[in-house]
């Protein structure tokens, strides 16, 4: 039976409630393997922030900060007697070949490349991939793909919390949810109202199934937005035509996952503009979506 039936097997049988006990996983030892800590997350997800500082990328003459567009992620969780992963790769056009090669040497998936954003000084590009098994063994494969980009993989040094200079108390009144303060960028993170699964697996928002807006300030109450919105299919040409007429560029619209349900699409946008504009801009597209308030 090859890895990729084994994986729709095993979470087939975790979906009907399968008697095999979740594995204790030493998170100590996928720090390790990885080569810095990692954070717990809501619903038994542990996820590493690697955020690409090494590359100084501008877009529209904006300096481009590693939280706002660079950011990226590996997330693991229990699921029986294995563990899931899943992330988002953040590489340039020379370092994807290299590291979809190791990964894929060692049984994991590559579900999606592309861009997130256009006209940027360095050609950017982002990689899904997947997995299943021993988190360790996971952890060691992922830390050996990145070695072989520039992707920073040790522990930065504790450093002050960056300012965000904006009115960030009147953007969450605009867009209606509670904000963080990320590296100088101010992040929204909105689950959308669905249970999303893949291959019949739930999959928590800290998966990337979660809405994500960041606005980074460039002076003068202004701001560059990017993220992406997480939308069903009915829900694309509406929030699409909506961004462009609040003066919001769409720069990319693909899927993230491959066996997802429901099917989900991911719209990534740009501008830089007033913020609270931009943030009126978001919110009327908010409200085409079927989105988890209160949160």
């Amino acid at each position: 039976m090859g890895r990729h039936l084994l994986w729709i097997v095993s979470l087939a049988c975790l979906s009907l409630g399968a008697s095999a006990a979740v594995a204790e996983v030493d998170w100590s030892k996928v720090d390790q393997a990885i080569g810095k800590k990692g954070a717990a997350q809501p619903g038994g997800v542990y996820k590493f922030g690697l955020p690409r500082s090494d590359l100084k990328v501008t877009v529209d003459g904006v300096t481009i900060k590693p939280m706002l567009a660079l950011g990226s992620w590996v997330a693991f969780m229990p699921a029986g007697r294995e563990t899931l992963v899943m992330g988002d790769l953040v590489l340039t056009d020379t370092e994807i070949s290299p590291v979809m090669k190791r990964l894929i040497d060692d049984g994991m998936e590559i579900t999606a490349i592309h861009n997130h954003l256009l006209r940027t000084s360095v050609p950017v590009f982002y990689m899904h991939v997947g997995g299943h098994g021993d988190p360790v063994k996971l952890a060691e494969t992922l830390h050996a793909a990145l070695t072989l980009s520039k992707t920073p993989l040790t522990q930065p040094p504790s450093a002050p919390v960056s300012p965000v200079e904006l009115n960030t108390a009147a953007i969450e009144k605009i867009l209606g949810f509670k904000g963080t303060n990320n590296g100088g960028v101010y992040q929204f993170s909105v689950p959308r109202s669905e249970t999303i699964s893949e291959r019949g697996m739930t999959v928590p928002p800290s998966m990337g199934t979660a809405i994500a807006l960041n606005f980074q300030p460039t002076g003068g109450g202004k701001a560059a937005i990017t993220g992406d919105f997480v939308l069903l299919g009915s829900e694309v040409n509406p929030v699409l035509k909506t961004l462009r007429r609040q003066g919001i560029e769409v720069t990319a619209l693909h899927s993230h996952m491959i066996n997802d349900s429901p099917h989900l699409f991911f719209m990534h946008f740009w501008a830089n503009d007033d913020a609270e504009k931009l943030a009126q801009g978001l919110r009327a597209a908010l409200d085409l979506i079927r989105v988890k308030r209160g949160s």
